[in-house]
């Protein structure tokens, strides 16, 4: 199995050490990645800067503009209370967006039969017009343009079990039939958004499924929400590809949230996806890193993803599992809502 592996030092010149999403995270990655001997197993594709073009394709040109002109400024701009661009972030945000678009092409092109972008900042939170929650650049919704408009795919699912719902990723394709995004997320919470009855407008109505659950839940929750849920939708729809955003904040150890997620429950979902990938799409499946905030579930997660893609069976756990809530009867009325909203 060959995993193409899209990463690059210039990620952690976008920081704020004070903040959450500072560079010590990638950072934990890479070292960990390194140290379990992981990095030399993967083929690693040096990532080139999304162009305007490419951005303008998931993004207004509004959008753009605000950081261009942050990159003249010469100081840290805090865009919102929780997103801060720094002069040099808009570089960085392209090439992140270039790293999971050279993710794409490798996967489509038959240089890697899956891929991994360990990128930052994130980007599942940046909508058309507007940088928010963490996120400059949608890397995910960019690299999902480029899949249709380069290299002809009809259909990409993007799969998101960040903790928090991806509105950025929503908004961008909420009209878009050719594009299904399917979000596990932690409700009522940051951004506010994914309820049931977003499903999608137009043409695109039933290519959005939101699958909001209370904290407190665990493994068993999330196994029966992607079997019960996300794998018949995904079935139905029949992807060319698939993109996961993939965050570790729903760990029980995540100092922003109240998820009881474990590596080991993670490392399902994972291969879950990697599985979903190779009955629907020849095995097409790119994983790309957005939220986690404690740097060593954050490490071994993404190194236990690059185990999964590269078909090892061993994982590497630090924690073990938590009490999670796993209240069957709340877990049931998500599972039967979402499957009368979507008629499975």
């Amino acid at each position: 199995m060959t995993t193409a592996y899209l990463t690059h030092s210039q990620f952690t010149t976008h920081d704020h050490p004070r903040h959450p999403e500072h560079a010590g995270r990638i950072e934990a990655v890479w070292q960990q990645l390194a140290a379990q001997g992981l990095t030399r197993r993967l083929l690693s594709i040096a990532p080139s800067p999304a162009s305007d073009a490419q951005i303008r394709a998931a993004h207004t040109a509004a959008h753009l503009n605000r950081l261009v002109d942050i990159a003249m400024q010469e100081r840290r701009i805090f865009i919102d209370q929780d997103t801060y661009a720094l002069p040099g972030s808009l570089e960085t945000a392209r090439l992140a967006a270039g790293a999971v678009i050279g993710a794409v092409d490798a996967v489509c092109g038959g240089r890697a039969q899956n891929g991994l972008a360990i990128v930052r900042p994130p980007g599942h939170h940046a909508t058309a017009g507007r940088q928010m929650g963490f996120c400059l650049l949608n890397n995910i919704a960019i690299a999902a343009k480029q899949a249709r408009n380069q290299h002809g795919l009809q259909k990409t699912l993007i799969v998101d079990y960040d903790v928090h719902h991806g509105n950025g990723t929503q908004d961008i394709f909420y009209s878009d039939p050719s594009v299904m995004f399917i979000s596990i997320h932690q409700s009522p919470f940051y951004p506010g958004s994914g309820a049931f009855g977003e499903t999608g407008a137009g043409p695109a109505r039933g290519t959005t499924v939101n699958l909001p659950i209370a904290g407190g839940h665990g493994d068993e929750a999330y196994r029966r929400l992607f079997e019960e849920v996300v794998s018949p939708c995904s079935e139905r729809f029949a992807p060319d590809m698939i993109l996961v955003s993939a965050g570790f904040d729903a760990h029980f150890v995540d100092p922003l949230a109240s998820m009881q997620l474990s590596l080991a429950g993670y490392d399902w979902l994972a291969r879950a996806c990697i599985a979903l990938a190779e009955r629907l799409c020849d095995g097409k499946i790119i994983f790309v890193m957005e939220g986690g905030y404690d740097l060593a579930a954050l490490a071994h997660g993404w190194c236990n993803v690059s185990r999964a893609l590269l078909g090892i069976a061993e994982i590497s756990d630090p924690y073990g599992t938590a009490q999670a809530l796993e209240t069957a009867g709340q877990v049931d009325s998500v599972i039967t809502e979402a499957r009368r909203v979507h008629q499975l």
